[in-house]
């Protein structure tokens, strides 16, 4: 991100009103590689090509901001590998994390990882090291910390269903996993602020909070997001999940998030009431029915609506219900600017 998208980044956390109402997106791997006309491999492979995908966003774009921005990952490979995951790779296809919690009894043998030096972390590092003066050139800084949160991990160490039916037949069990993973998670962090003094924000994606309900949330979930997200001090502390996301957003005020990511599924208007003034609202129209799937008049239609059903525009960051899906087009794209920005 530049110092202006930065600046307007924190003017919108800050509750200041700005018209008309940014457009921001999440990008990685689901939507750059195949919109910039390469494969998946590439894309994870070549440091040159991942840094030109990211460029071609940037430069076809230039009224959008994308965040977190030069997003370093191997899909939901990053940090399971680090626990020791069998990870699967296809050329054109995403990689896949095998579970290596057979029983909860193994959660007794898992070891915290050191990101330093375990799994795909170090190369991570690299990439944005290597990379980091061309970002710079262009006009950008390195600005997010950023990791899968502390139940989507569980959910690939385990399996989703089997991490789900621990939780309620075993929770010493899954609350000590959750323990470990979360103090890697802080390691984790600390070390992408270390390395790269210019990050100012974390980000981090857990779709596993929308499979719970509250008092599950508040045992499972709560304590250990309220752990990493307070691990630095930084300006922006950003969250996504677009699962249902309405047993968490009431709580996410009080755990630190300033800026949230959710589903299409909610109504935008409904979640602004229920995160409070202290949430800036990243959404919602929906990602794969209507921004990929829809024609630009579809896409202008739904932008519209969103932005016709709240009373207050004030913490809101115009984009699709979740990341950027595959197939999105450059012309649909164009088709919601253009709408947000009349």
């Amino acid at each position: 991100m530049t110092e202006e998208q930065w600046s307007l980044l924190l003017d919108v956390i800050n509750g200041k009103k700005i018209d008309p109402v940014p457009v921001g997106f999440i990008i990685d791997s689901p939507w750059l590689p195949g919109w910039a006309g390469m494969t998946i491999m590439d894309y994870y492979s070549s440091d040159q090509m991942w840094f030109d995908a990211n460029m071609k966003a940037i430069k076809t774009f230039p009224d959008a901001m994308f965040l977190p921005g030069f997003w370093s990952e191997y899909g939901m490979c990053t940090e399971p590998s680090a626990f020791g995951s069998r990870c699967s790779w296809k050329a054109d296809e995403f990689p896949y994390a095998f579970p290596i919690i057979k029983s909860t009894s193994d959660i007794d043998d898992i070891v915290k990882p050191d990101p330093a030096c375990d799994g795909m972390l170090p190369f991570v590092i690299s990439r944005l090291k290597h990379t980091q003066k061309q970002i710079e050139q262009a006009g950008h800084k390195i600005r997010f910390a950023i990791a899968r949160g502390p139940l989507n991990i569980a959910s690939f160490l385990m399996g989703t269903t089997e991490f789900l039916m621990a939780s309620q037949l075993e929770p010493d069990k899954i609350k000590k996993l959750l323990d470990i993973i979360s103090d890697f998670l802080v390691d984790w962090i600390r070390l992408q602020v270390q390395v790269f003094p210019t990050i100012d924000g974390i980000l981090l994606l857990d779709d596993i909070v929308g499979f719970i309900g509250e008092q599950d949330f508040i045992n499972f979930a709560k304590p250990y997001l309220q752990k990493v997200y307070n691990c630095v001090d930084v300006s922006v502390k950003f969250f996504h999940n677009d699962a249902p996301g309405l047993v968490c957003a009431p709580h996410l005020g009080e755990i630190g998030i300033n800026l949230f990511n959710f589903s299409s599924d909610h109504d935008i208007a409904q979640m602004q009431k229920l995160v409070g003034d202290k949430v800036s609202l990243l959404g919602n129209i929906p990602p794969r029915d209507v921004l990929a799937a829809g024609t630009p008049d579809d896409v202008k239609a739904a932008a519209r609506k969103m932005l016709d059903s709240l009373e207050d525009k004030t913490r809101i960051i115009a984009s699709c219900g979740g990341g950027m899906p595959q197939n999105v087009s450059t012309e649909n794209i164009n088709a919601f600017i253009e709408e947000i920005r009349k």
